[in-house]
């Protein structure tokens, strides 16, 4: 399984929340790099956010950004 930048693009976005303070949210400005914009309408098209250019985490987000940083943080504590 190859993993596409868009989906990195994705899960790159998704781990800039907080998931601690679901009251913090993003904006993705139109002069962001362009992969940011797309996967934040990517994002929102798959009920993860609340807007297309950013706003909050929805419950499906919440859940997602949490195994997101679950697996990070597992990687991460593995000895290279």
């Amino acid at each position: 399984m190859a993993l596409h930048p868009q989906f990195l693009q994705e899960v790159s976005l998704l781990l800039m929340f907080d998931p601690g303070n679901p009251q913090e949210g993003l904006k993705v400005h139109h002069e962001a790099d362009p992969g940011k914009i797309e996967a934040a309408k990517r994002l929102h098209e798959l009920g993860i956010i609340t807007l297309s250019d950013g706003g909050y985490l929805t419950p499906r987000g919440q859940e997602a950004v949490e195994h997101a940083e679950a697996l990070v943080n597992m990687l991460q504590a593995m000895p290279h």
